[in-house]
């Protein structure tokens, strides 16, 4: 096997490092002012755009950059590295917008992969967040197509979005449906902007829907499809999860690696010292075990049958699962290396600090994914751990 990066995958990196490199230049002044100025905003979606680095998920014959999910990794490890979330700010549309109708890609995608529009995903509520099947939102349909009552929270970049990706019970079946509504329809309202922990460049809103009125060609992807297009959604996310976290903390690392050689306490650099080695040791195996897992399921993504889904579900869980935790366990360390200075927001650990947490929450917590691999163990064994065989 060889794990060497393509010539592709190299440039696609440098590409992506320069990128991360100038919108790190705003991480400063997102965390001070807890977001960007539109002129800012201006500035990195022309940079994105730029650096050909736009909706990398989506087909370069819709205008995206057409990458694979191995190279998409590639990109999203190196964008992890930004803190206030500043990686989302190089657009990657919802995947659920691949199943648009021609009419509805040119009304919504394609605005989107140019960076003149942007979506966000309407899926957890307050009574249906780690199990979406508990759906209180409901789509009832009319003459004129369907109405919306419910409400949706954590909408991330549902600030800045102008329309929206909204997941209900539709007509008397309750059948899961995806439903595309422009933001500013009569009868939704932004109730509450919730202040997280983390600083984010986009924040996470809740939404209520009362009597919104939308056309039959809002559904996407069919009526009671909206279970099935979502979890195709989270296994690509689950595994960009893992790149960007292993991005982050190898950041961490290296910043923590600098400041022991440079720091002196009782007369020596702090390096010298066996635990502060001995952390650094630790810091190294998650992220060097994590990411070369990660490298290997987004590989096998690219080459899966039909027949792969589930197994690749559980193998993408395990991704999450294993270098969001160890990214978690990554940054601790990596602030105790700094002292008091780790505490301080201007250090970049900090703020990594409080960012990393919720990557063992959405998208499935760490939980839930616990369940995902077990049942996958249970129901075909331990298959789930196997290489794939050359065929």
């Amino acid at each position: 096997m060889d794990f060497r990066l393509t010539p592709r995958q190299a440039q696609l990196k440098a590409d992506a490092r320069a990128l991360t490199d100038f919108i790190a230049g705003y991480e400063t002044q997102c965390e001070e002012n807890n977001g960007l100025p539109e002129s800012a905003h201006a500035k990195i979606r022309d940079a994105v755009l730029d650096a050909g680095l736009q909706a990398v998920n989506m087909p370069a014959e819709w205008g995206g950059a057409g990458l694979t999910i191995a190279e998409q990794v590639t990109v999203q490890e190196e964008l992890g590295r930004l803190t206030g979330a500043l990686w989302d700010m190089v657009w990657r549309p919802a995947n659920a917008l691949r199943f648009c109708t021609p009419e509805q890609r040119e009304r919504f995608l394609i605005p989107v992969i140019k960076g003149e529009r942007r979506d966000c995903y309407a899926v957890t509520e307050p009574g249906a967040g780690s199990d979406p099947q508990n759906l209180a939102t409901t789509a009832t349909r009319n003459d004129r197509g369907w109405v919306l009552n419910g409400e949706k929270w954590f909408v991330t970049v549902g600030d800045h979005a102008d329309f929206m990706i909204v997941l209900a019970a539709a007509g008397p079946e309750r059948a899961p449906t995806l439903f595309l509504v422009d933001k500013d329809t009569p009868g939704i309202e932004m109730t509450r902007v919730p202040r997280f922990m983390h600083t984010f460049v986009y924040e996470h809103p809740e939404f209520t829907f009362t009597d919104v009125q939308v056309g039959e060609d809002a559904v996407l992807g069919g009526i009671g499809e909206g279970y099935d297009i979502t979890r195709s959604w989270f296994t690509e996310e689950r595994l960009m999860i893992a790149a960007r976290t292993t991005g982050a903390a190898e950041r961490a690392l290296e910043l923590s690696r600098d400041w022991a050689v440079e720091r002196e306490q009782f007369g020596a650099p702090i390096a010298s010292y066996q635990l502060i080695q001995g952390m650094l040791a630790d810091c190294a195996v998650d992220i060097a075990v994590n990411r070369a897992y990660t490298h290997q399921v987004a590989w096998e993504a690219d080459r899966a049958t039909p027949r792969d889904r589930k197994t690749l579900h559980a193998k993408a869980a395990i991704a999450k699962l294993s270098a969001s935790e160890a990214s978690g366990r990554v940054i601790d360390r990596c602030l105790q290396i700094h002292g008091g200075r780790g505490y301080d927001r201007a250090y970049a650990v900090e703020r990594l600090y409080r960012e990393l947490r919720v990557d063992r929450i959405w998208e499935g917590t760490s939980e839930i994914q616990r369940l995902i691999i077990a049942g996958e163990l249970v129901k075909r064994g331990t298959g789930v751990l196997d290489l794939p065989v050359a065929g």
